[in-house]
Parts: structure tokens; sequence; C-alpha cells
């Protein structure tokens, strides 16, 4: 038995932004859109032919709504935990399980399924693009009014340790001051680093990650290591190749000083389908991950980990990340964290095919 008008309505269900499965009277998967493989982690090859308690693990309760549906009768099923097999994840979705009328006779069932946590971070995404672009505009303003008068005083400086005696012990004050005055003026730097012009132009996503491989190795003791697991199908990226080897050294860096003298760093990229960037769906986006074996981030910092001046280290400035946060977000992309002792990953997600 096949679906009535099969291409065009797939073409139609592959298109939406909406997990959507369909069903038969045998409880099978019939269809399953790219919005569905990336929210189940599963793919419509392997979905297909499948009983849907299978491929969608909502137990008991589904089973009642597939019944209840095939008597006429619409079920949404709110916030309901389902478990992700490959990789282990739990999330919570609503599901709305309704009869498909697609003609006379058709015992043919649609699932739609939402993630409830997806939604959450979405919101959440947007609050943190008006803070850090409040922020960025607030820089901008405090680095063209701070290093003005620090370079005329470092001038001063200068200038006085010119004029005074070589055995003046005044002399070291002025030295101090100079060497105040570019710590400050390093400093106004990397704040503004994140919010410079970004150039526009391919490169190579995994030429950045091994030239900070290549930076890394050279510089951690040698109980660490860092490994890749790219896809090599990946084309180039466009954005600006240099800010985005700043943007993962900084990770990276942080990984190194969380983990110590042992452990392993995992940089791996892969595509993703149907994956959602700033509230706007992309068919394929690239995610580039960077992965620590280390002790994990303090719960009461993971969500304030962005933020400028937030740190979990006594000698930390609390930059490196918020740069990053927004090195990725002028490539219209996207980072994420998830972290727990013993595994910490940073997930950077960046459209295909798009000028930033």
């Amino acid at each position: 038995m096949k679906i009535p008008d099969s291409a065009f309505l797939s073409r139609v269900l592959d298109g939406l932004k909406q997990a959507v499965l369909l069903s038969d009277s045998a409880k099978t998967v019939r269809f399953m859109n790219g919005a569905a493989e990336d929210l189940l982690h599963f793919s419509a090859q392997r979905a297909v032919g499948q009983p849907v308690m299978d491929v969608v693990p909502l137990g008991m309760i589904l089973q009642a709504a597939l019944i209840a549906g095939a008597e006429g009768t619409t079920t949404t099923l709110r916030q309901t935990p389902l478990r992700r097999v490959n990789p282990p994840s739990e999330i919570n979705v609503d599901c709305t399980v309704s009869a498909l009328p697609l003609g006379e006779g058709s015992d043919y069932m649609i699932i739609e399924l939402n993630q409830v946590d997806h939604l959450r971070k979405i919101a959440q995404e947007t609050w943190l693009q008006d803070r850090q672009g409040a922020f960025g505009d607030v820089v901008r303003s405090l680095a063209h009014e701070i290093k003005n008068p620090l370079g005329g005083l470092r001038g001063a400086a200068q200038l006085l340790d010119r004029e005074l005696p070589k055995q003046n012990t005044l002399r070291e004050y002025t030295r101090i001051i100079t060497h105040e005055a570019d710590r400050l003026s390093g400093l106004v730097d990397r704040l503004t680093g994140g919010y410079r012009d970004i150039k526009r132009e391919p490169f190579n996503l995994h030429a950045v990650l091994e030239h900070v491989r290549k930076l890394t190795l050279v510089e951690i003791p040698l109980g660490l290591d860092v490994d890749r697991d790219y896809d090599p199908s990946i084309p180039d990226v466009v954005g600006d190749r240099e800010q985005m080897i700043q943007a993962v050294l900084n990770i990276v860096r942080n990984a190194v000083q969380a983990m110590g003298s042992r452990g392993t760093i995992l940089l791996k990229t892969r595509v993703r389908r149907q994956h959602t960037l700033h509230g706007q769906r992309h068919r394929l986006v690239v995610e580039a991950s960077i992965s620590d074996d280390g002790p994990g981030i303090d719960p009461q910092l993971i969500d304030r980990i962005f933020f400028p001046m937030v740190t979990g280290r006594a000698d930390g400035t609390g930059l490196g990340l918020a740069i990053t946060q927004e090195i990725i977000r002028r490539h219209n992309g996207v980072i994420e964290c998830t972290s727990e002792p013993g595994k910490t990953r940073f997930s950077i997600f960046l459209p295909m095919g798009h000028r930033p």
C-alpha cells in the first residue's frame, strides 16, 4: 500500500521545521521527515518499516494515543520524556497524534513532535544575543574612551623617563606606569577582539582546527593529547579564518587549563540536518565540537560561562568565552556547552552555503 501522491506529500512534510512521522494501520513508520531524523537521532531509511514504538520511544502512552487517533480522537502528550539511544540522551517533547485524512479507507496517523527544551534554548539564545549586542556597544565606546588617555599617559611617562637622570629611583615608577598602560591597552584589545569587522571569505574549517591543534600540542604537557575526528565531506564555510582560529583556540586553552597534566581533547566535525540557528531552520549546518575529559564546569557557572567577566579560575579574566561567543554569533552561528564530571563539550554550529 502506497501513500497517495507520496512524492508530493514527502516534499511538503520534509520541508517542515516540525518533526513529523506517518504510520499505517499496523503502527509501523511509513514516512519520517528530516526534522524528525534530527530530533530522534534516527535515520528515515532505518525507521521506515519499523514499529512506531521503537522509533519514538514514548511507551504505552503513545500506543494509547495511536489507538485513540484511529478512532478519530486527537491526543496531545505534554512535556513527555523521550530517551534517545545514539548518543544516549533524554529530552522532553510535546507529541500530538491524529488521523491523517488521505481519502476513504485511510488508516494513516500523523505524529508531530516538538522538543520543549529546544524552544527554551531558542529563547535563551535570543536573550543572550540581545545581551551580547548591548555589551558590544558598550565595549566599543569604552575602548575608544580608555585607549586615548592611555596613549597619552604612556607617552607622558616615556617623556618623563627620558628627562630623569639614569640613576634616579623615580624612573622605576615611570616604567611601572608604562607597563600598566600597556597591560590595560592589551586588555582593551582583548575585550574588542570579538567585535571587529569580520572578513567574508571561504575557508576550510578543518584547516582552522588543525592549526589550533598544532599550536596546542606545542604548549601542552606530555600527558595531554589532542585527537581529531573530521568529516571529510564538509565544504568550506564563509567567514573570517583568523577570528575563527581565535574562537576555537579560546575553548581549547580553557580545556587545557582545566584538565591539568593528563587527559584528551577531541576535535570533531559533523554535518547536521534540520538544525535551528537564531530561530531559523537550516537544512544543513556544520557542527565543530571540542570535547575534553576533564573535571567539568562548575554547575553554578554553566549558565553564565559566555557572559563577560565570568570565570572559574582565580587568575582568569572571563573574556575568552565571551569573545568566542561573539565571533560565532557574527558568523550567524551558535555555540552550546554541556558539561559533567569527565565530559565537557562545546559545539559550534555554522550555516552551510550562507554568507555571514
